[in-house]
Parts: C-alpha cells; structure tokens; sequence
C-alpha cells in the first residue's frame, strides 16, 4: 500500500527512537482496519535501517488467540536464552525476565524496536507482557510500537485495562485518521477515477483506496469482495486454488504450506491477490483475505482447512493453539482431542488461563473417545483452568463430569478431591448448598481412607467455608485440624491453605496480629509458587479490612490484591477484587472509579455467584443515590445472587443498601425491612460493623433500640454525636460515610455534606437531605442544581452537554476549545466534570454514556 498523508506520524515515531536513547518509549498506534497502521510501521522500520534492530511480533486471528504468540515471534528473531526459554516451555516470569535481557544489550548495538500488531487479538499472557514490560521499560533504550485496532475494542475490552497500565510518562497514543478528502480526490484523479465515487465507497480508508485504484476496467467495485474476487478470476485455476487455501490461514501462510508451488506463488503475488510475509505469503490485509474466505463453501472450507492441518502438523516447533483452530475448521475430532489437551498444558504453563480453559474445553467434547482415567485427567485439567479463569459453572461442570468417572473407577481419593472442588467451584458461583453438601460428603469419602493430603484438605475447605459464613470458631477448629495433619505428611501446601482460614477468621473476629500472619503467608506461598492461595491471602486480608469498616487501610490493600491477582491472570480474583474496591471507592468519594470498576467486574465472563456481588452493590448504591431509575434492578439482582450465598459479608451490606434507597424513595417500612432482614443475620453471627449498620438503617426508617456490640460510628450517629461520628469515619478514611454523619449536624455540617452530595452528582440524597433540613426548621441552604442541569440524565450543565457533544464526535480538547471559543484548560475542566458525574474513567466510556443516556446534543454554531 502507498504511504499517504503519514508524515508527521513518521516523524512522530522517529522522535520517541531518539528518545528512547534516554530511556524506554512505547507508541501505541490505533485505528480502523486497512488505515495502514502495519504499512506505517514497516515503512518506520525501513527509515531506520541499520541504527534499529526491529524485532516483530503478531497476533492472530485463531478461534483461541496464541499464547504470547507475538513473544513466540520476537523470540525466533532474537534467539539466545529467549528462544531456548520458550523452546522449553518455561513460567511466564522466566520468559519476561529473558525478553528483558534480550532488549537490554550492550550501548553499541542497534537501537531495540520492539513491535506488536493486531494487539486487539492478544491472548491474556501477550497483555500481561505489554504490562509487565511497559513498566520496567523506562531505563532501557528500547521502542515498543503497539498497533490495533480501535474500532473493534470496546470500553471493556482486555486490551484497554492493559494500555491503561502502561506508564503514560513513556506512552504516547497515536490515532490514524482517514485520508483527507483531498488527497483521496488527488490520486483518483491521477488513476482516471471519478473521486466522489472513490471517496464513497472508501471513506478515506487507505487501503480500499488502493483497491479501488487498482480495479480493472472503468468500473468502480461496490465491495471489497468485489475487487478481490476480480483479480481471482484473471489468474488460472491452480493459482486460484493456491489463493483459497492462503485465505482460510489468519495472518499468514507458511513456507511448508505453499512448498512445490513456486510459480503459483509467483503469480498470485503478480497479480496482486498475495504478497511476500516473511518466510511465506499472505493477503495484504486480513480485510482482503476474509472476503475470499467468506466466498468458500461450508465444505470447501474444511477441506482447505484439513490440507493446511497435514501440512503444519509435520512442522516442527509449530504453535498447537494453530493446529486446534484448524483441526476445529477442518471438523476433524480426533486432532481437536489430541491437540486441544497439548495446546491447553502449553497455555496452562504461560499463565494464559483463559486460552487453556479454551483450548481444553475443546478437546473435552471429545472426552468419550479417550480411556476413563485420562478422561478424568482431561477433565480436572480443564475445571482447575476454568477457576483460575473465574469460569466458576463451567469448572463446576467439568469437574462433576470428572467425579462421575472416578466414582465409576472405584478411586475414592479422586473422588474426595473432586468433590472438594465442587465445593470450592459451587461457592463461586453462589450456590452455598451444594458447596456446603459436597464439602461434607468430601470428607466423609476420604475420611474412610488411610489419612492423606486430600483429607487434610477436605478438612481445610470445611474451615474456609466457616471463615467465609462468619463463623470464627469451627473455622479455627477445622483449620486448626487441616493444618495438624497437613504438617504430619509434610504437605505444605495445604498447611498454607489452612493457616490462610484461621488467620482471616481470627482477623475479623478482631485479633488484630492476623492481618500480619496474613502479610506473612502471602510471602511464604508466594515463594513456593502457590499463586492461587498467595493471592487469596492478599484478597482475604483486603476483604476482613473491608469488613471491619476500616477503609484507610482497606484501599491500599486493596490495590495489593488485585495487583498480585492481575499479575498472576486469576480472572476469579480479578473480578471479585474490581467490586470490592468499587465499594472502598464509593465511600472514599470516588465515584467515577467505582463505577469504572464496576463495570470492568460486571463485564467480565462470570455474571453470577460470588464474583458479582460487590461490584452491583457499589453500581445499585451509587445509582439510587443519584436517582437513575436502573438502581432498583440493581439492588435486586445483588439481593438475588447474595441470597444464594447466605453468607453475612454480602447479605448484610446488599440490606443495607437496600433498606437506604428505599429510604431515599419514601418508603420507610419497606426500608425497615431490608434492615430487619439483614439484621438478623448480623446479629446471629455477632458482626458489629454489619450490626451498627443495619440498626443505623433502621433506626432511619423509624426503627428504635441499637444493639450492645454495634460498631461505634454507627452507634454515634444514632445517638446523635454527629462530630464525633464525622470525626472517627475521617480517620477510617470513609469521607462519604463522614458526610452522612455531617448530614446530621448543624447548619455548617449540613451545608458540607450538601457540597459533597453535589461534587458526587448524589442529586437524590441531596434532595431527601434539603427536605429533613427544612423539617429541622434549617432556612437558606445551598439549593441543588439548575432546572436545566436537573433535567439533564447525566446532571450535566448546559455547557458540559455541549463538550460532551464534541467529545462523541472524536473532537481532541484543543478542537473543542477552538470550537466553542474556550482555554483548552477550561474545557479540561468541563471533561473532568463529565466524567466524574457520568462515573466513567475515559472518554470513550464517557462517549457510550452518552449514546446510552440519550446525553448528545449539538451545541450551538
């Protein structure tokens, strides 16, 4: 493709090489398909010549992306410790670290250009190298440039978390317009095209620019099909069966496919349908390449699909995950079997958790055909991928599937540990009975065995089933047993398990020493290469703070958490921890990134069970506070998946939640209640924190008496010592709830908590608020917001419509500035305030607000 309009883009990337002499640079280029991001790239890579050493790296348009596919790529480049790593299918951490080493050469050699594209088809284990990487890049002279596709990943798409971490100090964003209307009119001009047809059909999009330029004939294509399906026809039929088969092969087509072929090969490039990709070909574009695919035939398709999966499946060293997209396209059962299993270990062993769950999930279809013991092998491999993956129901499936085989052999120890699974996988998904039975059932099976690490872990699920429901005493107990027989085997794994119940009990049972016994058994696993019960130390230790209500040092543990969690791709945790500290951010006035978490936990792949409960409360909370009307159904679908539960860490807040928006909508009785219900639960399990909260609530709705071991803040605020209550709340860094406090005071603490209500576009409170203060005789209180802000979906003012406007138009804020005649630092203003009353982290997500609030108006010209 011809090089357009990309100058300064040139020069844009030529600038971050000759900085990243002083320091690691990463370009992030993004833009629609065929805007000529890789023709960009590869004319980059030929202006530097031999001052770069550019290494490339691709992703994959496979059913199930390649695990760190592009690393695989970079690594055939670079050799060395890096290749024989990953030849050796070595841990995720071992291959950064050789990557690192790679790029990190001596001063006199070639400037390391570091490029990845089609990022948008990046399995997991790729976004955590970008990540991992980008942030340890800084010190290094070395240009990571990373290409995709914007219009195809959306506000929740993994690749934008994973951009989003990159440091922005060393990160610059480049986006890739259209051709303009000129230059468009200029090349048709000079091809004899007519350029208002040209510029109609191609949209400025380079590519089809060059297609259409290139069309035989006078007549202008309607399609893109069209114009390649023409060049088809001209070549002869064995070159338009090489063409076919190079079409059902993402990306490109190997040396070893289209060996024995070299005039065909020639000709399809002379005519234009192929061109030279490395050791083999391709389409130039994989716009061009699917509109010959979808030409083909259901069964011609899997007939290429079969001629390509012989062909690779001689080569040496080639990726598995290839062999099951093709064997899967080709229906061949027996390969996707054999295949799927290997392709799921290799992804198991990167840390692409999501790829394996894929991978096995596929060959498990295929189950029957194997022996009975391998497939119950088979089918625990897949369930314990679907829990690292947070797929709950799915592993919960696999692995009944697997107990039925081992029961069927008469193995009682797979059995018992299969039913301790269950367990663990049906209290994820929030079914607290089955994992109750199953965890019972576990240890009666084992029990009747010679004592084993298996009992001793059955034994161990039983305490962590106790520490979860808010029982401290059989937690202990059962704890307490796991980890006497764990240590007489010299099982360490399930010592750590154990200790990991009994401290997170004693914790928020109040022994303030668990929390470092906590800090230390994250270490101790963490060290031994347990990430699983490494990260659920970290998460039980944010969760207890959460729960003791003591927020301050809830946020940075928090953080912690999910860090590790992140780190070490345990989607299960992942999401869970995303609702978790949208509720720390909620009552630390955050609300755009609470919602912003929400949202990220909400639209992952689990929406039931344990995972989701956290992140609707914070979502349901926030929207009756602000009077959306979804926050209702909201707070009935927390209350439907914490009753499953029953478990008092999430029944009790959902309550609460909703015993306050029922409040907040004028019915009191309902609002007793919810706070009655919860209450009963609190109190038979003696939680002060959820006590002092739930007999606030209903003290609220009119309720009288407060229990003896309610938690003090609350207690206060009843009592009516709102300073006092204001002041403890501040020092447990819960500025919302110290504003709920105020709201009780005098006129100067009445008119601070209406200020925060209206920072936080809490137009709801703020209303039930001014209607008490009225009714406490209070005059001349800080009205609420302008009718036409009121009227506005989002409370926005007429001035941050009009921005909000500009903004779903892809405006830049200089563009919006010059457009509505403003400093460009009034209109970052106007955009902070946007996104923080539409509770959204970024101007896309601020952008599909709109669109879904009905939010655009024009401004005025």
């Amino acid at each position: 493709m011809e090089l357009w309009e990309r100058s300064e883009t040139l020069d844009l990337l030529s600038g971050l090489l000759r900085e990243s002499a002083h320091g690691g640079r990463v370009a992030v280029v993004a833009g629609e398909a065929g805007i000529g991001k890789s023709v960009l790239v590869a004319e980059f890579a030929r202006r530097c010549g031999p001052a770069a050493w550019v290494l490339w790296g691709g992703c994959d348009r496979l059913i199930t992306p390649r695990a760190l596919g592009p690393l695989h790529d970079i690594g055939r480049q670079a050799g060395g410790a890096l290749a024989e790593r990953l030849n050796a299918g070595a841990a995720q951490e071992e291959l950064f670290a050789a990557f690192l080493d790679a790029v990190s050469g001596p001063s006199q050699r070639p400037r390391p250009v570091v490029v990845v594209e089609d990022a948008h088809w990046a399995d997991e284990a790729t976004l955590d190298w970008l990540i991992w990487s980008g942030r340890r890049i800084g010190r290094l002279p070395v240009l990571f440039v990373v290409t995709y596709r914007d219009d195809e990943v959306g506000a929740e798409h993994p690749l934008r978390g994973a951009l989003a971490a990159l440091p922005s100090a060393i990160t610059r964003r480049v986006s890739l317009p259209p051709l303009s209307r000129e230059c468009v009119d200029g090349q048709a001009h000079r091809a004899g095209r007519d350029p208002e047809q040209v510029y109609r059909l191609s949209g400025g999009n380079p590519l089809l620019v060059t297609e259409l330029l290139k069309a035989e004939g006078r007549a202008v294509p309607a399609t893109v099909q069209d114009l390649v399906l023409d060049r088809l026809r001209q070549l002869p039929r064995p070159a338009r069966e090489l063409a076919h088969l190079v079409s059902v092969i993402p990306t490109r087509a190997d040396a070893a496919v289209v060996a024995g072929a070299p005039d065909l090969v020639e000709m399809c490039v002379d005519a234009g349908v192929l061109v030279p990709s490395g050791d083999g070909v391709s389409y130039r574009h994989e716009l061009l390449r699917g509109a010959v695919e979808d030409t083909l035939s259901p069964a011609r398709r899997a007939a290429l699909h079969r001629r390509v999966l012989d062909v690779l499946a001689g080569v040496a060293g080639i990726d598995p995950g290839r062999l099951v997209h093709h064997a899967t396209q080709a229906g061949d059962e027996a390969a996707v079997l054999r295949y799927g299993q290997v392709a799921g270990a290799g992804a198991a062993r990167q840390g692409a958790h999501r790829e394996a769950t894929a991978h096995y999930r596929s060959a498990a279809v295929y189950a029957d055909r194997l022996p009975a013991a391998r497939r119950a092998e088979l089918l625990e491999a897949y369930a314990f991928q679907a829990y690292l993956a947070g797929l709950a129901e799915e592993g919960l499936r696999a692995r009944r599937a697997a107990l039925a085989v081992r029961e069927s052999l008469r193995q009682p120890e797979a059995a018992g540990e299969n039913l301790r699974w269950i367990s663990r996988l049906a209290w994820w998904a929030g079914d607290a009975e089955q994992a109750w039975e199953a965890a019972a059932r576990a240890v009666t099976v084992l029990e009747s065995e010679p004592p084993g690490r298996h009992l001793a872990m059955a034994y161990s699920n039983r305490s962590q089933l106790h520490m979860l429901a808010g029982e401290p005493e059989p937690a202990v107990a059962w704890g307490e047993r796991a980890r006497t027989l764990a240590d007489r085997l010299g099982d360490a794994e399930t010592s750590v398990h154990a200790e990991i119940n009994v401290s997170t009990a004693r914790l928020t049972g109040g022994d303030e020493t668990a929390a470092a016994a906590l800090r230390e058994v994250h270490e101790r696993a963490s060290a031994l290469g347990m990430a699983d019960h490494a990260a659920r130390a970290l998460v039980n230790l944010a969760t207890a703070l959460v729960q003791l209500a003591e927020y301050e040092a809830a946020a940075p543990a928090v953080d912690r958490a999910l860090a590790y969690a992140t780190g070490q791709d345990l989607d299960g945790y992942v999401q869970y921890l995303l609702g978790v500290r949208a509720g720390v951010r909620l009552v630390r006035c955050d609300w755009a990134g609470a919602l912003a978490d929400a949202d990220a936990a909400l639209d992952r792949p689990a929406r039931a069970g344990v995972a989701v409960v956290p992140a609707l409360l914070a979502r349901g909370r926030i929207q009756a506070a602000r009077g959306e009307p979804e926050a209702r159904a909201t707070l009935d679908e927390a209350l439907r998946q914490a009753e499953r539960t029953g478990e008092v860490q999430r029944v009790c807040p959902v309550a609460a939640a909703r015993s306050e928006y029922f409040l907040l909508y004028g019915d009191a009785g309902r609002a007793a209640e919810e706070a009655r219900r919860g209450l009963d639960l609190a109190g038979r399990v003696r939680h002060s924190v959820y006590m002092g909260e739930l007999a606030y609530r209903l003290w609220r709705a009119g309720g009288a008496g407060f229990p003896e071991a309610g938690a003090r803040p609350y207690r206060m605020m009843a009592d009516g010592d709102w300073a006092g209550a204001a002041a403890e709340w501040a020092r447990r860094g819960a500025p919302y709830l110290r504003a709920e406090a105020l709201a009780g005071g005098d006129r100067g603490a009445a008119a601070e908590a209406l200020r925060v209500l209206g920072e936080l576009g809490a137009t709801r409170t703020a209303e039930r608020l001014r209607a008490e203060l009225r009714r406490r005789g209070f005059t001349g209180m800080p009205r609420g917001p302008r009718p036409a802000t009121a009227a506005n979906p989002g409370g926005l003012t007429p001035r941050q419509a009009e921005v909000l406007a500009l903004l779903t138009e892809g405006l830049s804020n200089a563009e919006i500035a010059g457009r509505l005649s403003l400093s460009a630092k009034t209109v970052d203003h106007h955009i902070s305030a946007v996104l923080g009353k539409l509770g959204v982290a970024s101007r896309g997500q601020a952008a599909a607000a709109a669109h879904r609030l009905n939010l655009v108006r024009k401004p005025a010209k």
